[in-house]
């Protein structure tokens, strides 16, 4: 056990976090940019441009009747000064379910411990104060779920705590969800809701992730490397170097892989920002922070039919339009899916009389949109100026449109048009189908993010290649393959159409998918993980409509020197 006291202050601050992927090892590229809002933060640092809270415990007391004793009073009173010195002592003497102690006096750890409480201290600091409002809830899903409670951390490496985290390769949310890993977790995302952006929603899909992946590896630290670059990079790892690796169990594993030069540099950050993260957020006054909590979100619910305008619910609700909209951060355009019926989430204590109101009010007055059929020689420009609206506004809420070659509308579609009310709140966000994906510099070597229902033989045959390769390549073992996992590919799919839409986005220079490049947008994030799907890095938040769209919430990765000098990798990601 390493003693805690060992000073931190001889750290020479020099480590590169950039984003691994689950690529093969290509000869070296271009760093992509940091995808983790650590990775940003230590770039930064270095010089580049650049949920329930957790409350006190508890401490009851039993408050006597009228008929007892003065000494019954006593008994109790002390009772409650002995129960709020044993919390005192609990909360000068914190306590991690994590391991911490053996790895604390590491080069790596004792790095981001100084660099989190030093040049990054203000932006760490907001980041553990805005995520005081989910941490209880993140806790009580952790335990729920069978994870260690501390691996709440890792949100704040992924994304700062930010619930509209959007990185590079289309990563969203507070844990960084890429589409199709998404929805293998159980998570809706489409043009109208995407629950990566919902922080209780996404929070038990990444718990049920990282308790798959820590069954998978045996480690909790090795599963968290496989969540920020891939499942099938860590496994081909551990098989490469099984000689290596001979004796070395548990979380000492991941430390020893870390040493080879085979990690991606993100990766090999990832785990020691985490477990530097956990030491300060327990300790703050240890390092000259003040975590200022704010409080815990909460919330009701009311049952609203398709096409309802938030607005409207906020009017019922009696409460602004912002209120609603924090609290629904995964309805996209500021209105209820057009054919189904919706739980929108209202203030605490105002689901009745909102419910209510709604039921009175007309139902003009009520939904966000409007359904018209195009004519011939109609526009999208036409039919928004006959409503009031911008052509942008109108295509904001129209996925796929079909135009002729003169521009104008074919006829007979249904377009959904917003109300002037809807439109003018309504923000702009990249399409939740795009991924994107790290591209690969060995030509025909490719990876492919296996889908739910496919077989390594169906894979094999679309690549012209075989199972043996396909085994060989991956350091697979038996012919067994999950959804989400991250496989490398040797040859050529049989056409555009048969090869796999790539479903896990990697973090580097990325591969469009076949569609227009997605707005960034880049809140201070701490290092974005991505775990069966590649992340990219930059990430902005949403917009209003009237600006581009970008939802930049940069997942930032230290892109500050590297102690190793392995060359940097695009990420597998989730």
């Amino acid at each position: 056990m390493i003693n805690r006291t060992i000073a931190l202050t001889a750290v020479v601050c020099a480590a590169a976090c950039v984003h691994p992927g689950r690529a093969p090892e290509p000869s070296p590229e271009p760093a992509p940019a940091p995808t983790t809002a650590v990775a940003r933060v230590e770039q930064q640092a270095a010089g580049a441009p650049a949920g329930l809270a957790i409350s006190p415990i508890a401490v009851g007391a039993v408050v006597p009747d009228s008929a007892s004793s003065e000494r019954e009073v006593a008994r109790s009173e002390s009772a409650l000064f002995a129960s709020a010195a044993a919390a005192d002592a609990t909360a000068a003497e914190p306590s991690w379910d994590i391991e911490v102690h053996d790895y604390e006096s590491t080069d790596r750890v004792e790095h981001y411990v100084q660099l989190f409480s030093g040049r990054a201290k203000e932006q760490v600091q907001a980041w553990l104060g805005r995520g005081t409002r989910y941490e209880g809830m993140i806790r009580s899903r952790m335990r729920e779920g069978g994870i260690p409670e501390d691996m709440y951390y890792l949100a704040l490496v992924e994304s700062g705590f930010d619930q509209n985290a959007y990185s590079r390769a289309a990563a969203v949310g507070m844990w960084q969800f890429m589409t199709s890993t998404a929805r293998d977790m159980g998570l809706r995302v489409d043009w109208w809701i995407d629950e990566r952006r919902d922080p209780f929603k996404s929070t038990t899909a990444a718990v049920r992730f990282l308790k798959g992946l820590r069954d998978q590896f045996g480690s909790l630290y090795l599963a968290a490397a496989a969540y920020n670059g891939g499942p099938g990079r860590i496994s081909r790892g551990l098989s490469r170097y099984a000689d290596d690796l001979e004796g070395t169990t548990g979380d000492d594993l991941f430390f020893a892989l870390a040493e080879k030069d085979y990690l991606r540099n993100e990766t090999r950050e990832y785990v020691p920002q985490l477990i530097a993260a956990a030491l300060i957020a327990k300790e703050p006054a240890r390092y000259g922070m003040k975590i200022d909590s704010l409080p815990p979100v909460t919330y009701d619910s009311v049952r609203v039919g398709p096409a309802t305008a938030l607005t409207a619910v906020a009017r019922a609700a009696n409460v602004p339009t912002d209120s609603i909209r924090n609290l629904n951060p995964h309805v996209l355009r500021a209105v209820t899916p057009p054919r189904d019926s919706f739980f929108v989430r209202v203030p605490t204590g105002t689901a009745d009389s909102a419910a209510a109101a709604l039921a009175a009010m007309p139902r003009e007055d009520v939904r966000g949109l409007i359904v018209v059929e195009s004519k011939k020689g109609e526009s999208v420009a036409s039919i928004a100026k006959k409503h009031g609206v911008t052509t942008r506004a109108v295509n904001l809420y129209n996925q796929k449109l079909t135009r002729l070659k003169s521009g104008n509308l074919a006829a007979g579609q249904l377009v959904y048009v917003p109300t002037t009310e809807v439109a003018r709140v309504s923000i702009s966000v990249p399409d939740p189908e795009i991924e994107r994906y790290g591209s690969s510099s060995s030509g025909s070597t490719v990876t492919h993010v296996v889908r739910r229902g496919e077989t390594l033989g169906g894979i094999a045959l679309k690549y012209h290649t075989t199972t043996a390769a396909l085994m060989t390549a991956n350091g697979l073992r038996k012919p067994l393959i999950f959804a989400g996992q991250s496989l490398i590919v040797k040859g050529k799919a049989s056409s555009t159409k048969s090869a796999p839409k790539r479903s896990t986005a990697s973090k580097a220079a990325p591969k469009s998918s076949g569609k227009t490049s997605v707005a960034k947008k880049a809140p201070a994030k701490p290092t974005a993980s991505k775990s069966t799907t590649a992340k990219a890095s930059t990430a902005k938040t949403a917009k209003p409509a009237s600006k581009p769209a970008s939802t930049k919430a940069s997942s930032a990765k230290s892109a500050a020197k590297t102690a190793s000098k392995s060359p940097s990798k695009h990420n597998e990601s989730h």
